[in-house]
This record gives structure tokens, sequence and C-alpha cells, in this order.
């Protein structure tokens, strides 16, 4: 597509928008409605292109994928009145006779820029979030998952106009044209690089963005956690969709008293829940591509790996992988792995770890299996990250009634439930006075009676 289309979709876009069709809620309701239904009635298809996409199985694309899109619509849909009514706030005595309320008022056209590693729900919950907000939307999936956006585009044909919202398909040239259109806001979430970038585009016409990035999220294992149910919970968050997680635990930092055991138990849940031959599993996924397949290749270094390792190159399959020794001079620890690459640290101090992840970059998560919970609430308060779990992972970005995101080099702005549907609105403060009484002190000439009473008002 080239840009004089993308910049007539935009236009038709903006005067659809400008029409008043997206405000009323009722119509945003009916519109989440059709979506679903819409969603329902093509599953199998959804479930066949993330198994051609990435080698998902159909469990857990309903679980990760399908499943919790389906809980942003139902959530949406229970909550889009309230979200979307004025919202009564207190006046001011020197405002007297008056009232005060906040309107959640739609931005206007939005675009949607999502990532290959999930590409059903991340770029349909945000258009969930878009449309109860009562904007119109542009998506743009990543093109190293074509199937499931050849699947989206059919998704959002058929449930609405394209004035409405359209899905537009392709790679860099697409991006760049979208990325020179005046839109209200953005929406991305991809790697920092592409963020930035993104971020320079829309300062250009001062476009407010929303910026779901990644980093190096740690998991820290403390030495009264409990090691087995750790150790599996562990496994399923690093593990799910190859480790292509954007919140998956990077790495473990591991305190030395329980380093030993907790080794034990992660090679006896990687054998629990993917066999003792990982790649002959066809619930196991793949790697997106060649391109990142040899990249995480290149972060192993045999000496460290003990505990997989094995590379099946003619399906892109990388068996779960444990490395210890590493240090943060490792290879594998310069970037974020994005891979089934597990490498484990270990520490004596607690406040040691809190002090490195410090002078680390923010991380979009930070997960802490500890049975100490001033320990557990002293990390939760001091390091910085976007979100997290005490004694678990990955689980938390799967509420609609907490909002999601990252800080600093992780992101900007968060979603999900009423998180999502500010995201794109517009908080717009409105005072209405009464005409009845107008209070004389404002207005010159100033005497020493207004002065008073000013000064009796504000202060």
């Amino acid at each position: 597509m080239n840009a004089e289309k993308i910049a007539k979709i935009a236009e038709t876009q903006r005067a659809y928008f400008h029409t008043g069709a997206t405000l009323p809620t009722a119509g945003r309701m009916q519109a989440l409605q059709r979506l679903k239904k819409v969603i329902r009635s093509h599953e199998a298809e959804v479930f066949l292109a993330l198994q051609k996409d990435l080698g998902k199985s159909r469990t857990e694309s309903y679980m990760c994928e399908v499943g919790l899109t389906y809980s942003e619509i139902s959530y949406m849909i229970r909550h889009l009145q309230s979200f979307a009514s004025p919202k009564k706030v207190p006046t001011p005595l020197s405002q007297f006779s008056s009232k005060s309320y906040v309107l959640s008022c739609p931005y206007g056209v939005t675009l949607i820029m999502s990532p290959w590693n999930y590409p059903f729900l991340l770029a349909l919950e945000p258009l969930v979030d878009a449309i109860a907000a009562g904007n119109t939307a542009v998506i743009k999936p990543s093109a190293y998952a074509p199937c499931t956006g050849a699947i989206i585009e059919k998704i959002v044909q058929e449930a609405f106009a394209p004035e409405f919202v359209t899905v537009v398909l392709g790679g860099r040239e697409e991006n760049s044209c979208l990325l020179d259109q005046h839109f209200d806001h953005i929406f991305f979430t991809g790697s920092q690089e592409v963020g930035m970038e993104v971020m320079r585009k829309a300062a250009e016409h001062l476009t407010p963005v929303t910026l779901e990035l990644g980093g190096k999220s740690p998991c820290i294992v403390g030495k009264t956690a409990n090691i087995p149910l750790a150790a599996k919970r562990i496994v399923f968050g690093k593990f799910l969709n190859c480790g292509q997680t954007c919140v998956a635990p990077d790495y473990i930092y591991c305190h030395e008293s329980v380093h030993d055991k907790l080794i034990a138990e992660l090679k006896k849940q990687i054998r629990l829940q993917f066999g003792a031959a990982p790649l002959e599993n066809p619930n196991y996924g793949k790697i997106i591509n060649k391109k990142h397949f040899d990249r995480i290749c290149s972060l192993l270094e045999p000496d460290l790996c003990i505990y997989g390792g094995k590379a099946d190159l003619t399906h892109l399959r990388l068996e779960p992988t444990l490395m210890d020794g590493v240090t943060w001079q490792s290879p594998v620890m310069q970037q974020e792995i994005f891979g089934p690459v597990l490498p484990i640290l270990t520490y004596k101090n607690l406040s040691d770890v809190v002090e490195t992840l410090h002078q680390k970059p923010y991380p979009l998560a930070l997960y802490f299996f500890t049975q100490d919970q001033k320990a557990a609430q002293t990390v939760s308060r001091i390091c910085r990250y976007g979100g997290g779990c005490i004694n678990d992972v990955v689980v938390h970005l799967a509420s609609s009634y907490m909002g999601f995101g990252g800080v600093g080099a992780s992101g900007m702005g968060a979603y999900h439930g009423k998180a999502g549907f500010d995201a794109f609105s517009h908080q717009k403060s409105i005072l209405e006075k009464r005409t009845w009484i107008d209070l004389p002190m404002r207005y010159q000439p100033y005497h020493k009676l207004e002065e008073k009473l000013i000064r009796m008002f504000l202060k």
C-alpha cells in the first residue's frame, strides 16, 4: 500500500470521526459485540494462523491470545457506560455557584502498531480499548506474522466499515508512510529501537503516544522461596511462546543458598512440561524467523549450557535452555533474549540485587519468589519496573482490572481495562457556571474589600 492510499485512509477516518458517529456509547457497545461475534466465527482460522506463524497450539492460542481478547471485550461492555459518563468533581468556593465535571472524550483517529510475538492479542486488545473510548482506528500488524495479519484483516473487514476501522498490511515502507500521517494517538508495541522512531515521528505532529516496549525482566528467587513451585511457574512463563514474550523472565537472580535445588527443579519441570525431547513436542512453538533464530543461538555459550541447547534449524526450534555461571558481561546479558534461553546468576544479599537493578534500564516486569513479606514489599516499592508478580510470573498482564505498561526504557502509558479506556481518551475538564449570581471580586477596579475576599477564598 503506497503513501497516497494510506493518506486517503487517514483522511476518510477523520471525516467519519467528525460526523460524531463514534460518540454514542450504544454504538460503541454494538461495535464491540459485533467484533466478538466475528472473532468467534473465525476462531479456527485464527488458531491455524497462529500455528503457522509461531507454532502455537490451539490451547495456548486461546489462553494467551483469543481468550484474553474476549475477556477485554466483555470487561469493556460491562463498564463502558460508567467509564464514558461525566465524572462530577468538587468545585472550590471561589467558583460559587458552579458545577465541575470531567468528560472522557475520544482522541479521534488512532494508529495501532502491533508486534509479531502475540500478533492477534496485541493488535485487537488495544483496538477494543480504542473503540470503547470512541475512536476510529488503523491497525498495522507485524509483517513477521503474515498469516495472523491476514485473518485480522478478514475479521476487521467483516466487523467494521473501513472509515471506522481498517487494517494496513505490509512492512517497513507501510510503517514509514503511516508514521508520516497525522494521527491523534499512536499505540505502539514492539522494540525500544522502533519505539524511539515512533516517538520521533509522532513529535512532528505533537501526537501523544503509548509505547509498550520491553527490557531484561529479572526473576529474583529468594532464600525463603518455595523452590518446586517457583521452578514450575518460572518454566511456564519463560518458555511460553518459545520465550518470545515481552514480560517473560529474562534471567534468574537466585540466592546462592537455593541455587543447586532451583536448578534441579528447573530441569525437572522442563521435562514434565515439555517432555524429554521438546523439539518433538507438537505443542512447543518455534522462533518467528531465521533472523531471530540465529540471533538467539549466537547468545549460547556451550560451556555454560547446563540443560537443553539443541536446535532444529529446519523448523526454527530451540530447546528450553538453562545457562549457569553467566556474568553481567556475558553476551546473553547484553540484550533482551526474547527466546527459550534462561541465564542464572546468584547473589548473597538482597540489598546488592536492589543496588544492581538500580543501575540497569528499568525493565517491563520484575518477579520475586519469597515467603518474606517484608522483602517483597521492599523490592516492590524501591525497584523501578512496569509491573510484575510476587511468587508467580507473567500472569499480572492477564487482568483487565490492572493497567499494564512500562516505565522509562520499557515504555510509557498503560492499557487493559480502565487504563486502556483512559489511554485512548482525553480527559476534558469543564466548569459550568450559573448565571443568577456573579461574584464581583475578580473584576477591576480592585479595592481592599475585594482583596480581602480573594485572600479568604484562596489560601
